[in-house]
């Protein structure tokens, strides 16, 4: 049935209704378990936070991927990115007492945001060196696991043995666990919750592949174009509903690092489809435009970072610079990929 144009785009509204009710209750849900386990906000953000929202977009790359839409599938996570960055210039706004970067700053959001700019580079090399697979697979698709896995590996060392701390200003929000009774039972419960949640998300993930592609063949345009500025944008709902709720409930540091790592996770959906895609490695069967996708969005993150360091206090008419940027360089990359159609 999804593949009528009217019946695909209904069940792709019905699919953003999903995701968006999902993300809300899966914010209160991640700070609660970080608050129980004592990992802290940006360790539980950029891992169970940022991977369980990134699920309803991994289901659509691979779904995608499976079915040979390569420039569907790598789009489609490559735009998440970059929408998904952007997420926290529209958070900084909301926030009033300060600029977002300045008092969310953190070890853990740093080394996630500097491993995102890494395990984004790297496919871009692929792509513009010489094709080769071994069983259908690139060589890059098991060294992005690798990397991902050390970079985990990087987080928790800084959660645990901080080697770089931030001055601590007014501004400054430091995560504190909110106090109520530790309950063991009551924790397995948000586990199971959550649980629920991420299942849910993940259905939606695979109605939106299915409908992205009946989009794109209903309305002519780019496999590209639906992927980096429908299915992404789409699929990265519950990253902007979780990170303004979070922002609300005073979990700044959760909100950036559900972003980041986010992102980061969202670098293994051209992992998972390249094992997916079985006409060779999928970082050759894609085009120019893909090349885009990964350099705009390692611009942004570099802009992000930037922010996170420089921790500008107070920006103009309540947003900092980096936050300014970001939006100026998302409508750029917006526009560029309208152009090209």
């Amino acid at each position: 049935m999804l593949d009528q144009p009217v019946v695909a785009l209904a069940a792709f509204l019905a699919s953003a209704a999903v995701i968006m009710a999902a993300g809300v209750r899966m914010s209160g849900v991640a700070d609660r378990i970080a608050d129980r386990t004592g990992l802290g906000e940006a360790m539980i953000g950029g891992v169970l936070l940022g991977a369980s929202t990134s699920l309803s977009g991994t289901v659509t790359s691979v779904t995608a991927a499976w079915q040979g839409h390569a420039d569907l599938a790598v789009s489609n996570a490559i735009g998440g990115i970059a929408a998904q960055t952007v997420f926290l210039a529209l958070a900084d706004l909301i926030y009033r007492r300060s600029n977002l970067e300045h008092a969310a700053a953190s070890e853990t959001n740093l080394i996630q945001g500097t491993l995102l700019i890494v395990l984004l580079s790297i496919p871009a090399l692929a792509m513009v060196t010489p094709g080769f697979s071994l069983f259908a697979i690139h060589p890059v698709t098991p060294l992005l696991i690798a990397i991902y896995v050390y970079g985990l590996r990087l987080s928790h060392a800084a959660v645990e043995h901080p080697m770089w701390v931030p001055r601590r200003t007014r501004e400054t929000r430091d995560d504190v666990p909110d106090e109520e009774d530790e309950d063991a039972a009551s924790t397995k419960r948000l586990f199971v919750e959550f649980a629920g949640l991420l299942l849910a998300v993940g259905i939606t993930g695979w109605v939106l592949a299915r409908a992205g592609v009946t989009i794109a063949e209903w309305t002519g345009l780019s496999e590209t174009l639906v992927g980096a500025l429908l299915t992404a944008v789409t699929t990265s709902l519950p990253e902007l509903v979780t990170t303004l709720a979070a922002v609300r409930r005073g979990a700044l540091q959760l909100a950036v690092g559900g972003i980041i790592g986010g992102n980061t996770f969202d670098v293994l959906f051209l992992v998972f489809s390249d094992l997916a895609y079985r006409d060779g490695s999928i970082f050759h069967a894609v085009g120019e435009r893909a090349l885009f996708l990964l350099v705009w969005s390692i611009l942004m993150t570099a802009i992000l970072l930037l922010g996170l360091i420089r921790r500008e206090r107070h920006g103009i008419a309540g947003i900092g610079f980096e936050s300014a940027a970001l939006l100026a360089v998302f409508a750029g990359g917006v526009a560029v990929q309208v152009a090209l159609g």
